[in-house]
């Protein structure tokens, strides 16, 4: 900690020092204060040191453990938390058991009829998956309502990675730019079309209630995977799923014990209480609002662990070729890679087309104008953009958002430095520069 003086925390962050002292006492003097971040802090190359040293704050001021207080991350995706619950990574399995655990492949295993020997071993990350495609080591791809020829990083490669698949399965509910690249296209449903549980990120399991039934032919991306074991010869392991509530009751038995323990979870109890918290073990459990009450912590000998964590900057820094950082994110109007809000008319009209934010100073510096028309690029790519002149970012710093496909895509530029334990790629910092284009010309 001896080097983390607020002097050398300003010299990196840009924050003056006696900003960063007054933020300690708030938050250190408050009785209860609660850490909450999106994908700022997690997107990038030392993410998950990111999100340790919150955690190293809660636990070194006692914010951990009892109510109003503790660490907390807005997913990006209505269900982003109950998915790593349910095992949706390579590594894992439900209820936050790991692939590596023999214990846990054991009981789970149970749970699904199979030997441990018949389970899969770990796989990799999104982004190493494109590595494996472009290698032909994956010649296959099922895809489910992901969008990664928008959302993944380094566009260039991710695109010409899909072009090398033997073959491409996509489920979504609109043709998106992934979809372009698929051989066959599956309609799956909407939210309101199928029924379900998501958990936010309170831990709260909440009831999806299905609103009307599903358009045409298309079917939820349960009953298409159902369907396809059938055709894959593995039909028997599936066949005893008729609903949507039998695939919860069964992810209900595969937590059982997890971590993250659903198993008391049932749909009667999630409606009566409003959601249930987990862990909830048992069917008389009414769940766990406040976790670590009685301050013993999921490792052997029960006590929480600090993280010695040393300061890394971005995996590539600005220099005199490429002078600014290109950080990217969200805007209000858009959700995820806008597969569906760049439908929706009135968020055409509020966001049609991306822009890069750029401070005044810096764009006096390139005798830029607003709305005038600049080539961004990086060592991985280019694009056309419209200037959004704004006081609210830092001098040295762009920002575009990354809703936006095709030729418009920021991800063309971003990089693909992963956090070495996560897998993050590293979508908030990479070095740019930008140049004003002749007058009159128009974005293609």
């Amino acid at each position: 900690m001896k080097e983390f003086t607020p002097e050398y925390t300003s010299e990196i962050t840009g924050v003056a020092p006696e900003k960063l002292i007054r933020a300690a006492e708030i938050y250190g003097k408050a009785p209860n204060a609660i850490v909450m971040f999106a994908r700022g802090i997690e997107q990038q190359h030392k993410g998950a040191d990111n999100v340790s040293a919150y955690t190293n704050m809660c636990l070194v001021t006692g914010k951990i453990g009892r109510p109003k207080s503790g660490v907390a991350t807005f997913t990006g995706q209505g269900n982003g938390q109950g998915g790593r619950e349910h095992g949706q990574k390579s590594d894992l399995l439900p209820g936050y058991r790991k692939l590596t655990n023999p214990k846990h492949v054991e009981e789970v295993c149970k749970v699904w009829g199979i030997t441990p020997e018949e389970m899969p071993q770990p796989g990799v990350s999104a982004y190493e998956m494109f590595e494996l495609m472009e290698q032909k080591t994956i010649r296959g791809l099922y895809l489910l309502c992901s969008n990664p020829a928008v959302s993944a990083p380094n566009q260039n490669f991710v695109r010409e990675a899909l072009k090398k698949l033997d073959f491409m399965v996509c489920s979504d509910i609109y043709l998106s730019e992934s979809a372009e690249f698929a051989d066959v296209v599956l309609p799956s449903v909407t939210w309101s079309e199928d029924e379900g549980t998501v958990t936010n990120l309170e831990g709260r399991i909440i009831k999806i209630n299905k609103a009307q039934e599903p358009i045409g032919e298309s079917k939820p991306d349960w009953l298409i995977e159902i369907e396809l074991a059938e055709r894959l010869g593995r039909g028997q392991y599936f066949r005893h799923l008729k609903t949507a509530r039998d695939v919860a009751d069964e992810f209900r038995l595969a937590s059982k014990g997890g971590y993250a323990d659903y198993y008391g979870a049932t749909w009667e109890k999630i409606e009566k209480q409003d959601g249930v918290f987990w862990p909830c073990r048992s069917e008389e459990d009414p769940g766990t609002p406040h976790m670590f009450l009685d301050h013993k912590f999921y490792h052997a000998d029960r006590k929480a662990k600090l993280c010695a964590l040393p300061y890394r900057p971005p995996a590539e820094e600005p220099c005199e070729k490429y002078p600014l950082r290109l950080t990217t994110g969200r805007v209000v109007y858009h959700y995820l890679s806008g597969n569906q809000t760049r439908r929706i008319p009135f968020m055409r009209v509020m966001c049609p087309e991306p822009y890069v934010e750029v401070h005044p100073e810096t764009a006096a510096k390139y005798n830029i104008q607003h709305e005038e028309i600049v080539r961004l690029y990086t060592r991985r790519g280019e694009a056309f953009y419209k200037v959004k002149i704004i006081e609210a970012i830092r001098k040295d710093t762009v920002f575009v958002p990354y809703h936006f496909g095709h030729e418009q895509s920021i991800n063309l530029l971003t990089i693909p430095a992963l956090d070495p334990m996560s897998r993050m790629p590293e979508f908030k910092a990479c070095a740019a520069q930008i140049e004003k284009q002749p007058e009159g010309m128009s974005i293609r």
